[in-house]
Parts: structure tokens; sequence; C-alpha cells
């Protein structure tokens, strides 16, 4: 009989289980939705309080909007695409598809706001869905019940977050979690199972005052102005520029099409304009004095598909992210240059090229007419703009390109008064079809491309150089200096440092921070290739093998131009330097595509007086460009030649206590995330000083393409650096100090001593804010408006979508 009961306890306990379980789903299934009408403080309730600001302008919305929604959902990377930064990215919705999906097989349709579509209707039809009360009936009820944005901002103030230490796990906050993209239809079950992600999510909630601003314009429907137009002193400014660059003359076109393939992503700011009118260069099917009808090509050299077509300034209106804001100045003097680089010299154009894929993505032969040194002058004119276009972008997320260089690294560029092969035209005519980029077929599914052909090209053209290199005479080091562009002595463009930060970056002016373990110098033809590949040729709804072919190229042109820097070295310690910088996945990159190293042994400088030839050339270097590095300084501080002089004593207080943390290597940094703004707060607030403390990663024996930093070992972590700068620098902080003055020492003191979790706790509760903290918005404003203030035309809204959970 025990038998039997226990059988029976088992069938038992099963058919329990299965009813508990058919309970659940129906009660999932079948419960009534949690709707307005039915919350203890529903509708009725919130629109009696909204009534008192019915008069709430988009005035008033606008700062709101930009400092709580648009610093997640400003670019690209916004969740759901939801785009927030103009009324026609809240006009269209959200959408569940994704933009950066590096495992994708075919290519998809771009969803470029502005672009590729030109209706709300149109972007439904694309499988976007309103966050807005969209086809009901106009009223504030209604307007505020069949919107999921303001469902969003209520289940926010609802279920507040927690506002001490950090988020529970609940929140997933990693770069590429899985989206959530809820629709009217779904916002109740989405409500129900998490109650805490409301807008904005894990942040900490919207201030009263600012809750009703936003609630009460969604009310009334969620109105905007029409876009600004043309200001009265662009206006002249418009038309002179497009008068120009719409020249009939075969030249002017050509110089017009290679000016526009590198401008194409700029933020143009005419000169002594408003600081906040930006414009952007497009092509147009209609003429200057129509409105303009922008031609929606992925690249920008792709065909027009029209005979006639114009190029056209259109204003752009959205909010400006820092994290693609890249500002170029449009000015008499700027077309004056132009004109000295492009129109003056003596050369004919027979023929205009074409548009086909295997030219059109091979700018040394669609451009072979215009002089090369016009060309690379026009570059080195604005070197950190085309730079920034790399490490920026409008992509906004770039880890598929930034992921093989270091965190810390400078740039340089040869002279192009010096007589340097690479440069001469003649040398690149010859070689210009081993120039060819992995863009030229687009959608291809061939992986084995960047191995049986471009790889092939890259090779043929480093034994060109090489044979060319073998003959070139030895140089004293103090000549060979001369090979190294000093900015003509005023521009600070002539250096730059690039830091990156996982899958973003960022560019300053100048050598900063410590010796780096590599730098590049580029020359004509690489910094082109650079350029071609990673911003006029990159295509982020591309397929999986269109990602891979542009990073691996993209190692090609690394390894090219630190090699450049090799090459100012003594021979005899080229290759012992250069075996010190490929280990992990480099010397599996260098192996699988080995290149000629017959040059590594070809003495081209000596005069060298150290044992240490590396930093000695890094001094040389620095006397090479020190008549402009106090420009350079002034452009990261300020953006302008000079900047506001501070107090000196307490700069140099704070700057000793700063350079403490600055001297931290390996595991002691491990308290540090990638990049961390710190407010330094005086007696007088409007004296407050800002700093960023940049972690610079070591990434040398990761085997993964996309490796983070979960995925480095101790030998990594040991050679990390820490750089600190008095600006702010970077698109996305990951964490927020705060530190009165007369505590800079004891910050100095608890941030080099942290040994344990508890001493990070201590540190990190001291003088850390956290995002859950309800100081957290106060202090990330400061920061916005420290920014905007020191850089009113080059600043943008820094993002806040990978702020840590520390």
């Amino acid at each position: 009989m025990g038998w039997r009961k226990i059988i029976f306890n088992k069938w038992t306990l099963l058919i329990l289980s299965i009813a508990l379980l058919l309970s659940i789903l129906i009660y999932k299934n079948f419960e009534p939705p949690l709707t307005m009408e039915s919350e203890p403080t529903g509708i009725a309730t919130e629109l009696s309080s909204i009534l008192l600001d019915s008069s709430v302008t988009y005035e008033q919305v606008r700062p709101v909007l930009e400092r709580r929604c648009v610093v997640c959902h400003g670019c690209y990377d916004a969740p759901c695409q939801l785009k927030l930064s103009s009324n026609e990215g809240l006009q269209r919705g959200g959408t569940e598809e994704l933009v950066y999906d590096y495992k994708r097989i075919t290519p998809v349709q771009p969803t470029r706001l502005f672009v590729d579509a030109r209706s709300t209707a149109q972007w439904r039809s694309r499988g976007f869905t309103s966050v807005l009360n969209e086809g009901g009936q106009q009223t504030a009820e209604e307007n505020l019940k069949n919107s999921v944005l303001y469902r969003l901002l209520r289940l926010k103030q609802q279920h507040p977050q927690p506002d001490s230490d950090q988020l529970p796990d609940s929140f997933t906050l990693e770069l590429n979690r899985k989206q959530t993209c809820p629709t009217l239809e779904s916002v109740d079950r989405f409500s129900r199972e998490h109650p805490l992600w409301g807008m904005p999510y894990a942040m900490p909630n919207l201030p009263q005052q600012e809750y009703r601003t936003l609630v009460s314009w969604l009310a009334k429907g969620a109105k905007a102005p029409a876009p600004a137009g043309p200001s009265i002193t662009v206006l002249p400014q418009i038309n002179q520029w497009e008068n120009f660059l719409n020249q009939s003359a075969s030249k002017q076109r050509l110089v017009s099409r290679y000016l526009y393939e590198h401008l194409f992503h700029a933020h143009i700011h005419f000169a002594g304009s408003p600081v906040r009118e930006f414009y952007r260069l497009v092509r147009s099917t209609t003429p200057s004095g129509q409105p303009i009808d922008e031609i929606p090509t992925v690249r920008p050299y792709d065909d027009p598909g029209t005979a006639a077509f114009y190029y056209r300034l259109l204003r752009y209106n959205p909010s400006i992210v820092a994290k693609n804001h890249i500002v170029y100045e449009f000015s008499d003097k700027r077309m004056q240059r132009y004109r000295e680089l492009f129109l003056d010299p003596d050369y004919t154009v027979d023929a205009l090229p074409s548009y086909r894929p295997e030219i059109a993505t091979n700018p040394f032969k669609v451009f072979s007419a215009i002089p090369a040194t016009s060309r690379y002058r026009f570059l080195l004119d604005d070197a950190r703009f085309f730079i920034e276009g790399f490490v920026k972008g409008p992509v906004c997320r770039g880890q598929v390109a930034l992921n093989v260089i270091e965190d810390q690294f400078w740039v340089m560029f040869f002279d192009p008064d010096q007589a340097v092969f690479t440069n001469n035209a003649g040398f690149i005519a010859e070689i210009a079809n081993d120039l060819q980029l992995p863009a030229d077929r687009p959608g291809s599914h061939d992986i084995l491309d960047i191995w049986t052909d471009y790889w092939q090209r890259q090779r043929r053209y480093m034994v060109a150089k090489q044979t060319r290199f073998e003959k070139i005479s030895t140089h004293d080091i103090d000549h060979a200096m001369n090979y190294i562009w000093d900015g003509d002595g005023k521009n600070p463009n002539a250096a730059l440092t690039i830091f990156r930060h996982f899958d973003s970056a960022s560019v300053a002016y100048g050598l900063v921070g410590d010796d780096p373990e590599t730098a590049w110098v580029l020359d004509y033809p690489l910094f082109e290739r650079i350029h071609y590949l990673l911003v006029a040729g990159y295509n982020v709804y591309g397929n999986i093998v269109h990602q891979l072919n542009t990073r691996v190229y993209m190692d090609f042109l690394r390894m090219e131009g630190e090699d450049q820097f090799l090459a100012f070295l003594p021979a005899a310690r080229r290759k012992a330097i250069r075996d010190t910088w490929y280990v992990g996945q480099r010397r599996r990159i260098e192996k699988l595509f080995s290149a000629p190293q017959d040059w590594l042994n070809i003495e081209s400088v000596s005069g060298y007086r150290t044992d240490d030839p590396q930093r000695e050339l890094y001094q040389r270097i620095k006397h090479r460009l020190a008549n402009v590095a106090q420009h350079a300084e002034a452009m990261n501080r300020c953006g302008r030649s000079e900047c506001k002089n501070l107090s000196p004593g307490t700069v140099l207080r704070v700057d000793r206590a700063m350079n403490k943390i600055a001297r931290l290597q390996g595991a002691k940094l491990h308290a540090f995330p990638d990049i961390a703004f710190v407010r330094i707060r005086m007696e007088d607030p409007d004296q407050d000083l800002a700093y960023s403390l940049i972690h610079n990663k070591a990434y040398k024996n990761v085997t993964s393409f996309l490796s983070d930093e979960h995925e480095r070992d101790r030998s990594n972590i040991d050679q990390d650096t820490m750089t600190v700068v008095n600006w702010l620098e970077g698109s996305y902080p990951n964490f927020f100090f705060s530190v009165p003055l007369s505590e800079i020492e004891n910050f100095t003191k608890l941030s080099t001593a942290i040994r344990n979790h508890n001493d990070y706790e201590k540190f990190v509760d001291q003088y850390g804010v956290r995002r859950t903290n309800p100081e957290f918005w106060e202090l990330a404003d400061w920061f916005q408006d420290k920014y905007r203030q020191n850089k009113p035309v080059l600043s943008g809204l820094f993002d806040l979508n990978r702020i840590h959970n520390r």
C-alpha cells in the first residue's frame, strides 16, 4: 500500500502543478489590462493637475527633452531607434529592428531620419510604431491614454527606482542588451513585467516640474514649431556657397564632388552666424532657390541616379549631440583657400569620372586630375575634423573599426613640402589600382575577398613602397624631423591624440598624456584611405562581410601608420619594438597577412644619442611641434586660440593632485571606468573646474575581434595607464565625481589607495554620483552647461546611455 500512496502523491503533485501553471497562464492572458483609468492616481487626477500648466510651450519643453530624453535617444544607437532629438523623430516612433547587427547576412534598408522616408506614413510602412496618440480623438485624455511615451513616463513616477547604491540586476545596461520596445498594445504587459523600467530608464526620476512640463505638452498633442530656416546672417553665404559649388565647368564639378565626399557628414557652421546654427551639404534634385529634395544614397559616392543634381546646404535642426557633432566652418577665407588649392593650379579635367562602384570607391582614380598636394593640404588643414570622422562619426558606435586601435596614441603627418615618395603624384598613379578599398562590392557574401583580392593589392603596394624605401638616403635625426609636418608653425592640427573608450573614441589636439606605446605617421594615401574606408565607404546597415572586411582592412591601415612611425627609428631597434606591439590578436593578424619586412633592416635615420630611441624620438617630435602646443591645448580647453585665465594658484593645486592620479598604473586603476568626469567645487560655483579621467586599457593578449574588458587577463591589466586632462573629453562619460576643492587631496589619496571592494565603496560613497543618486541630474546638467560654455560651437549633448552601474 505504501508504494500506491507514493504514486498517488506524485500524481497529485503533478496535477496540482499543471493546474497552477494553467492558472498563471490564464491570469497572464486574460487579466484585465492595467489601464490608466484603473490606476489609483489615474488619468483624471493627472489631468486635473496638468490643467494648471496648460500654457506650456515648446520652448519650455525642449530643454527637458534634451537633458532627460535626447541624452539617451539621440543617435542610431537610441533604444528602439526612438530618436527624440527632433519632432520628426518623435513622430516616427520606434522599431525593434536593429541598426547595429554585426551578424546580419544581407544588408538592410537604411532608416536615416529625414533621408530614407519623408513622412510618418512611410515610416509606418517600414515597421515603426507610434509613441504618441495617433489616429484617435485629439483630446487631452486620449492624447495621454494612447501615448506610449506618456505611459512610460508615468510608470517611472509610480515606481521610482532605488535612490542609493547600485541598481539591482533586474536592470539590463549592457550595450548590446536585448531590445524591449513596447507598443500601445503591449505597454500594459510591459508595465506589469517590468514596473521599474519606466522612462528615463535606469535613471533618477524626473523632478516634478519637469514631469508636469512633459506631460502637459503630450496632453496638448506634442506640438512643435516648424523647423527654422536660414537666418538673415547665413542666407547670403548659402547663396554664395551654392553658386560656388554648382559652377558648370568640369574642373569645378570635379572639385565640388571631392568636397562633397569629404564634407557630407559635417555640421557646417558659417562664420559670424549664430553659434548653434548648422547645415548639411547634400545633393538635391532641385537647384538653388527651390525647396531642397535630398537624394538619399547610402554613400556619398553612390550614383545620384539623375543627370542633373545640385549641391545644396540644408539646415540641420535636431538637437546637437556630441557623439555625431563634427563641425566644419565655411567662410570667405575658406572659399579663398579652396580656390588656392583646387582652382588656381594649372590642370585640366578632360572628362568627369564615372559613378560605377569599381571607380567611385577609389578616390585615387576619381580625383587623379586634382593635384595630390592640393588634396593632401586640404586634409591637413583640418586634420582633426577628418580623423574625428573616423573615430566619432555619424554611426555613433564604432566597435568594428575602433577595436583595432590602441586606447591612447598619437598621430603625426608627413610634411607636404618634403619629397616623400608616397605623396608623389606619379607614384600614386602607378599604384592606384592597388589602393582599391573593400567597398566596391556592396552586399557581397564572399568572405574570402579580403584575402584573395584586397590583401594581395595591399601587399603589392607595400612591395612597391619597400622598393623605393631601399633607395632613400640616410638622414641625421635632426634633419629627419623636417619630414614631420609642424603645422606651418601655426596650425594645431599638426599632431593629434586619439583616445579609444572601447567602442567610442575622441580626438584631442596636440600630444596629450604620457608617451604612448605606439604612434602613427600619415601620408596622403593613408589619410585618404582612412576616410574612404571608415567614413565615406562605411555602411552601418551593411552585412557581416562588409563589417569584417572593414575591420580587417583597418588593421592594414593601422599597421601602415605604425610602420611609418617606426621608419624614423634606428633599423637595429625596429623589429624588437614592433614585436612588443604585436601580441594576441595583433600577432594573429600579422601572421595571417604576412607583409614584406625587409625595410625594417634598411637604415634611414641616424644620430640617436640615447639607449631609448623611441622616447628620444617622442621628445624630438615634441620639440618640432612646440610652436603649436599652446594653441592645441587652448583648443582642447575652450575651442579657441586663447582661453579665459583662471586663478593660477587654485589650478596649480588641483593639477598637482590630479597628476598623482595620472601616475597610477595597472590594477590600481580598476576602480575607474573608461572615462569619468570630475567637477571640482570652488567657493564660487561660477569658478568650478572640470576634469576628465581617461583609463587607457591594454588589450594586447585578447583573441577576438570584439573582445571587451572582461576578456583581458592580468598581463593586460598591468599595462593600463591613466590620462588626466583639464577639459571634458569624449562623448560618452561612464561616471561622475563631485569633489570640494578643500578635499581634493583626500580625493586623490582615497583613489590611489583602493585595494579591494570595500575601499572602492568608501571612495564612491564619498565622491561618486551614481545613476541612482537624486543629485545625478543636477551634476549631469552642470557638465552639459560647462561644455557648452567652454565650446559654444563645438559642443553637443553628452550621451548618458553608458553611465556605469558602479
